[in-house]
């Protein structure tokens, strides 16, 4: 059984998150010192390496100025 941060659905979540932070003109030490963890940390969200829990996801989302539906569609 794969990994669930390997799949499809997952790589088009992480997706999302990335175009989020580039649609609102952040870098991702920006969005890292935002949500007080390193740049890494941010990094390997975006390229699949890391999972994002609930409440981190609502970080992102209150930053990016998104609904967090927008992440989970």
């Amino acid at each position: 059984m794969k990994k669930s941060v390997h799949t499809k659905e997952y790589a088009v979540f992480v997706d999302r998150l990335k175009n989020a932070r580039l649609e609102s003109g952040l870098t991702q030490a920006q969005v890292a010192k935002k949500i007080g963890r390193p740049q890494s940390h941010v990094s390997n969200v975006e390229s699949g390496q890391q999972r994002v829990d609930v409440i981190e996801l609502k970080r992102f989302a209150s930053i990016y100025r998104k609904d967090i539906n927008y992440f989970l569609k």
